[in-house]
């Protein structure tokens, strides 16, 4: 893989310094605030396992540029599936009909900026692999899944990656390029006994090469995990309903306060006054207990990037500190609006996606309590290991989940697994109630994807074990 993004739009597609200057101004032409322009080449590849057979395997190459122009709160953008300087000319003129105000803007000759650090330095993506390499992983998951246990009968197994040049120009002179190698496995398993069906997933991956499913995720333990998960399950009991004491595992579970808390903390959603955290800067929303951060700089993880769709570096911002909201997640056009700083959270699917604020990996800081005295503590409750799907309103940050993998706490033991689960709350209202933090902060194995306004990415969460005194849980036993 090339190196160098700015290097590879310059030469594959004959661009200069001077062409960008000309159409960043064609942009600019008819007035506005700030404008920039979004190229993006990616390869993606796919490959999947069912039936102990290899049903699909696909490859595809994408390609466009995105021209946005700021005026005010209002955003003229256009895209074209053409890395070309007439067509990108076309769209930067539709953009300017959009937001026009009258009068052209000044611009600043765009130049190549430093990018601070280098994320995922890969020397070998999976995007290089051959097919061969590629479907041996599947089938190595696939085998170790079905020799865990007999009543393993079905085992699903994916294996996706890409890699994405992306460079962003700026009116205001900055030029930034990255390129951004992706891959994540995922397995699920269903367990029979004797109609009892039951399921399991597991998976992980991030901005990665092939090194990691030899020294981090081998698709043997891949495989186990999956069964494993839906092997537990055929001996679970209904799940108790009411509330109770809730325990969430470290790692994966962070997804909880990802979709809870992590939405409403986002700056385009609160500068409209619609999430439950609008006006609150300053004051307490959680326990003391909680720190809560965005972080887009750690390395190789799914969600990190070295710049964000905007260009502006990635960082580690800090949205609850002890309990008290310290700020929002931004990107350029909310921050201009709110005179706040930009936090590198400015994101898009594709070039065809207006950019906005969204998270990267988000997470609760660890505390000092160990799991085992956190788990001591609970006379009765539960505790919810992995989650499934779940749906949040971010306006008043009801919630609900399902946990996919959970056991009863009694006198102060891990017992019996349950069934059924689903844990519902109040986002803001649930951090006021955590009364424990495990010192045994965990990043999950790099499986998320975040949706908002129709856009998908991938991100990251992470939670250590933490004790909720009272939480809603909707179970199934009579």
């Amino acid at each position: 893989m090339e190196k160098n993004a700015i290097d590879f739009f310059m030469g594959r597609y004959g661009l200069t310094n001077t062409i960008i200057d000309r159409l960043l101004g064609i942009a600019l032409a008819r007035g506005g605030d700030y404008a920039d322009i979004y190229f993006e080449y990616r390869i993606s590849n796919s490959l999947s396992l069912e039936e102990q057979i290899i049903k699909s395997v696909t490859k595809s190459i994408s390609h466009g540029v995105g021209v946005r122009v700021i005026v005010g709160d209002k955003t003229g953008y256009a895209y074209t599936d053409e890395i070309a300087s007439d067509s990108i000319a076309r769209a930067a003129e539709t953009a300017s009909h959009i937001a026009r105000t009258g009068g052209a803007k000044e611009m600043t000759g765009v130049d190549v900026s430093r990018v601070g650090h280098d994320l995922y330095s890969v020397d070998v993506p999976v995007s290089a692999i051959d097919l061969e390499r590629k479907i041996s992983i599947v089938e190595e998951v696939n085998t170790a899944a079905r020799a865990y246990d007999k009543r393993v009968r079905e085992v699903q197994v994916s294996l996706v990656d890409e890699i994405k040049y992306v460079m962003i120009a700026t009116s205001d002179g900055r030029l930034v390029g990255d390129v951004r190698p992706l891959a994540r496995i995922a397995a699920s398993c269903i367990a029979d006994a004797d109609g009892n069906l039951q399921s399991g997933r597991a998976g992980g991956g991030g901005r990665i090469g092939i090194d990691f499913f030899e020294t981090h995720l081998t698709p043997g333990e891949c495989g186990n995990t999956a069964a494993a998960q839906a092997i537990v399950q055929l001996d679970a009991l209904n799940a108790p309903a009411g509330k109770m004491e809730v325990v969430l595992g470290p790692g994966w579970p962070g997804i909880l306060l990802h979709e809870a808390v992590g939405h409403g903390l986002e700056a385009d959603f609160n500068r409209k006054k619609v999430s439950a955290f609008s006006g609150l800067i300053g004051q307490p929303v959680a326990s003391k207990l909680c720190t809560v951060v965005d972080d887009g700089a750690i390395p190789s993880r799914r969600g990190s990037l070295n710049v964000d769709d905007e260009g502006e570096p990635t960082g580690r911002t800090v949205l609850i500190e002890d309990g008290i909201l310290r700020g929002y997640m931004s990107d350029y056009l909310n921050a201009g609006l709110t005179q706040a700083r930009r936090t590198g959270n400015g994101r898009r699917e594709s070039y065809k996606s207006i950019p906005m604020p969204r998270m990267t990996n988000t997470f609760m800081l660890a505390g000092q309590e160990s799991k085992e005295d956190i788990i001591k503590s609970v006379k009765r409750g539960l505790y919810a290991v992995q989650f499934a799907g779940g749906q949040v309103d971010i306006t008043n940050g009801e919630f609900a989940f399902s946990a996919s993998e959970a056991y009863l706490i009694e006198d102060g033991k891990i017992t019996a697994p349950v069934k059924g689960a689903t844990l519902r709350g109040n986002g803001p209202e649930v951090l006021k109630l955590v009364s424990a933090v495990g010192n045994d902060l965990e990043l999950d194995s790099g499986v998320g994807l975040c949706g908002k306004a129709g856009q998908s990415i991938p991100v990251g969460v992470g939670l250590p074990t933490i004790k909720i005194s009272e939480m809603t849980v909707g179970g199934t036993q009579a």
